[in-house]
């Protein structure tokens, strides 16, 4: 029975930028993050990828590769923008059911639309939908299979511009021409934990039984894996946020511990109004910095902290100048940096602290209701701070600290998590 109907955007970050300047149409393009050779592009558009560039190719090879290459500087704000646009046409035909990454989206196939020709029909008319409403650059790939994991291999199976349909009956010989590694999860060391179960093909991993495969994971992911691959149905998994934080890869200016420092404030000013936005306290503070292993011995280094549960900007940032002076201010050749939140816990499940409410305490002292009124005001400094600057732009009112470096950590997409406009612009 088909159920899923997958949604993957081909090159998408490039093909956005192609949208957005028809000069770039027809052209290889190469997203970076910073102009630098030394940097990587993050994605490439389909003319580039005919030249062997890549994701993850490095901007001197892809130069060399491809000598005519546009190099655009990353803007993910305008992609997170095509991206809602995008999820608004898609869910005006089919109900979006969850948003995966920023290219790709999942809806479920309900009542006669589980029938091949109308879900086919309905793919047809998605993908002229999305040319028509959002750019005529959007090309998507689509699946169509009985459950999410099928239908992201059935939409990997023909790109650019592809509708691939898996039935159940045709399992599990529609799988067996792709590599291991086509499974999202099976990286390097999980290829080497099935090898050494005895699984080196796509073929073998489906005849495996299900124990082998809880062995091989090490728990009910293997069995998750078996039933997914045999077609089962399953939802969303629940997941509850452990961390948030944010990284950035230092442009050529501002490799030295000064730059990385200002940076590292930045960055954490930002993941402390996204705490706040989203409802937790964190417990924990890590911070790392990735260095030249050319130029020094050192890789670089991190540094971890308790902080109680806070939200408060200010004493985060103290935390971080602590850690930062505890050793990593000494690394020269700073190349990434970056810093996370821990041990998230919900607002609702918070701790106060103990004389947050004095009504509560005996006779409190003039100290401690002058703790107290300091610890509520600064709870309202950060919360005026977040409205200032969701109302007047993201830089309205900051901590000096980041000065220097306001424009040096735009937004970034992760694979996982489309980033909050309100919080991050």
């Amino acid at each position: 029975m088909l159920r899923s109907l997958f949604i993957d955007f081909n090159s998408y970050f490039a093909s956005v930028e192609q949208q957005l300047n028809p000069t770039l149409r027809g052209r290889p393009v190469g997203v970076v993050p910073v102009m630098a050779d030394s940097s990587c592009c993050i994605a490439a558009s389909y003319e580039a990828k005919a030249f062997g560039v890549k994701t993850g190719t490095r901007v001197s090879d892809a130069k060399r590769l491809c000598p005519g290459i546009a190099l655009v500087l990353a803007d993910h704000a305008k992609y997170v923008e095509v991206h809602q646009q995008a999820v608004a046409v898609v869910d005006r035909l089919a109900q979006v059911r969850q948003v995966v990454s920023i290219d790709e989206m999942e809806c479920e196939l309900t009542g006669r639309w589980r029938e091949r020709d109308r879900a086919v029909a309905l793919a047809q008319q998605i993908k002229a939908a999305l040319l028509a409403e959002v750019g005529e650059c959007m090309r998507t790939s689509i699946g169509i299979a009985p459950n999410t994991l099928l239908g992201k291999l059935a939409s990997d199976m023909h790109k650019p511009d592809g509708l691939t349909v898996i039935e159940l009956h045709e399992l599990p010989e529609r799988l067996f021409h792709l590599k291991l590694s086509a499974l999202q999860g099976i990286g390097p060391r999980m290829r080497e934990r099935l090898s050494r179960c005895g699984i080196e093909t796509m073929a073998q991993l489906y005849a495996a039984p299900r124990d082998l495969l809880h062995t091989a994971w090490g728990g009910l992911a293997g069995d998750d894996m078996y039933d997914r691959l045999r077609g089962r149905w399953y939802g969303p998994r629940a997941t509850v946020a452990r961390s948030l934080g944010h990284s950035h890869v230092l442009p050529p200016d501002l490799r030295h511990p000064t730059g990385a420092r200002e940076v590292l404030h930045r960055l954490t000013q930002k993941a402390a109004m996204r705490l706040r936005k989203q409802g937790f306290y964190a417990t924990a503070m890590q911070v790392f910095v990735r260095c030249d292993h050319r130029w020094q011995r050192e890789s670089g280094g991190e540094r971890y902290a308790h902080v109680g549960e806070t939200q408060d900007t200010g004493f985060l940032l103290h935390t971080l100048d602590q850690l930062w002076f505890s050793g990593l201010h000494v690394l020269q050749r700073p190349q990434a940096v970056g810093v996370q939140l821990c041990g998230l816990v919900l607002a609702s499940q918070h701790t106060p602290d103990l004389f947050d409410t004095l009504e509560d305490a005996q006779a409190p002292s003039a100290q401690t209701k002058q703790n107290h009124e300091v610890h509520r005001d600064r709870a309202r400094l950060m919360s005026a701070m977040d409205v200032l600057n969701r109302t007047y732009g993201k830089n309205a009112v900051y901590f000096a600290s980041a000065h220097h470096a306001l424009d040096a950590a735009p937004m970034r997409i992760a694979f996982n998590r489309i980033p909050d406009l309100e919080t991050e612009r």
